[in-house]
């Protein structure tokens, strides 16, 4: 892939007008746009029919958790609207991912999400988790491996370990992404575009460094071109 294929832009917005102006200003600088809660709950399924019929890819972010039927019926459902990737939370469990990728079966890849890049090793204890964030997202990383999914959801700091643990051929996409300088806002583990490739991320999700650019077209380029430095130790791994 060309370095801006493995950059996902995160149109995190609240009306289709908005999300139509950032897809136009990043132009042909990015391919695939993330629809998440925000924007899909203000203006519904459309809007990603829309930039799929546009020619753009879409990683639809919804993290589905729900019993095993449920999510098969939103993951069949996910597939008609022909997106690229959607995801799921690894923590529903073994029958829940399973039904995820059997509804999908052909279309779009499952990504289960391991650890939200918001929480650390300290909030994990309020959530009935034990062990660090490393030691939890690799325990459900193996999960989802296992009962199909194409990948996990992941934040920088454990890309390195969980494709040291799950090898090449599985997907990994990196949210927690910032440039050097950035604001990190509400995350709580971040890291570079760079580093995050260098370590085995497939694809970094980034939202605010570029949608609240005064020049949103460059400034994926400039983190497409960070992300082209690391396809040197891309390159070794594979």
């Amino acid at each position: 892939m060309a370095p801006s294929d493995r950059l996902i832009v995160a149109l995190d917005v609240s009306s289709v007008s908005e999300a139509q102006r950032i897809v136009q200003a990043v132009g042909p600088s990015a391919s695939i746009f993330k629809v998440g809660k925000q924007l899909f709950t203000a203006e519904g399924p459309q809007v990603v029919r829309d930039l799929v019929g546009s020619g753009r890819r879409v990683f639809l972010d919804l993290k589905f958790h729900d019993i095993p039927n449920t999510v098969a019926a939103a993951a069949k459902a996910a597939s008609e609207l022909k997106v690229t990737m959607f995801t799921v939370h690894a923590s529903g469990g073994a029958a829940m991912l399973r039904a995820a990728v059997e509804a999908a079966a052909g279309g779009p890849t499952v990504l289960a999400v391991t650890v939200l890049t918001s929480l650390s090793d300290q909030d994990l204890p309020e959530i009935g988790v034990s062990g660090r964030v490393i030691d939890q997202a690799l325990r459900l990383a193996q999960l989802a491996k296992v009962n199909g999914c194409g990948g996990i959801i992941s934040s920088p700091r454990e890309v390195r370990q969980l494709r040291q643990a799950l090898g090449t051929g599985f997907t990994i996409v990196t949210p927690g992404v910032r440039p050097p300088g950035s604001a990190v806002g509400d995350q709580a583990r971040v890291d570079t575009p760079q580093a995050a490739i260098a370590a085995g991320a497939d694809y970094v999700v980034v939202g605010r460094p570029i949608t609240a650019a005064p020049n949103p077209a460059a400034a994926a380029r400039e983190i497409a071109e960070q992300i082209a430095a690391a396809d040197p130790v891309l390159a070794s791994r594979t």
